[in-house]
């Protein structure tokens, strides 16, 4: 069952989006050479917490740290630890932040110092899949547009959408109804009505679709060991459009955002 949000539930998940939002621009300026993923983890988490909220993450099934930190090959999923970033390098960092009983849901993948033509590729054709999908989430449409609007934009692009991982509905749980997958077919699914509120997220490889799951069942990879790219934002349907609840600059105004705004 798809929970629809009152304009105020909204506002309530808006509040916890702008501290992802916060968060992971502290994330993406803190990704630089030499720096170790538990150190951006340490650093994620004093924030959230000297915020007044709770990182989602943690303890979460088990899952040891506040933020998903998945370098190169890594889809998702990534645990921080002594990984130490080197120049050339992209990172995927997922962020979940509960306020008040209220959870938002973000990532951004981040080049650390100069990287190659494709990795830039990569991240610009994820970030764009995200920004059309964003804006197929209308009332009158269905699932399957804002899902098609990812696999086309990537495919056309040469790029491969994951398919056994997916977004989902967010709100009191991080993990709600419905499962949004990254592909699908126009005018299929659920019909999109205001007040649902998502957690969009392609997951793009440079090589094939299909992943792998590490030793501790938690970081996800490329099967093939190609680049992957992870972007993702916390999306209200409203009556005046999607409304994007954690870019970065809801810190500032959380007035509805066009696409463009939402392409960091």
């Amino acid at each position: 069952m798809i929970i629809r949000k009152s304009p105020a539930e909204i506002e309530e998940i808006g509040r916890a989006g702008e501290i992802v939002a916060g968060c992971l621009s502290l994330m993406r300026e803190n990704s630089r050479p030499g720096v170790t993923t538990a150190e951006l983890d340490r650093t994620a988490e004093r924030f959230i917490r000297e915020k007044g909220a709770v990182p989602t993450f943690k303890g979460y099934r088990g899952f040891p740290a506040s933020i998903c930190a998945s370098p190169n090959d890594m889809v998702v999923h990534g645990i921080p630890g002594d990984y130490s970033l080197v120049e050339g390098d992209i990172l995927s960092v997922d962020v979940g932040v509960t306020l008040n009983g209220w959870v938002a849901d973000a990532a951004i993948t981040v080049a650390v110092g100069e990287v190659d033509s494709r990795a830039k590729r990569l991240m610009d054709v994820t970030r764009e899949s995200l920004a059309r999908a964003i804006g197929r989430c209308r009332a009158g449409l269905h699932l399957g547009d804002v899902s098609a609007a990812v696999q086309e934009h990537v495919e056309r692009n040469g790029f491969s959408v994951v398919r056994t991982l997916v977004g989902h509905g967010i709100g009191r749980n991080m993990h709600e109804d419905p499962q949004i997958p990254n592909y699908g077919v126009p005018g299929e699914g659920p019909a999109l009505e205001d007040g649902m509120v998502f957690a969009i997220e392609p997951m793009v490889n440079v090589g094939e679709h299909r992943v792998k799951v590490g030793k501790v069942n938690w970081a996800v990879s490329t099967a093939d060991g190609s680049l992957s790219a992870h972007f993702e934002h916390t999306v209200a349907l409203t009556a005046q459009g999607p409304k994007v609840l954690t870019a970065e600059a809801a810190a500032n105004d959380r007035s509805n955002l066009d696409t463009a705004s939402m392409l960091w």
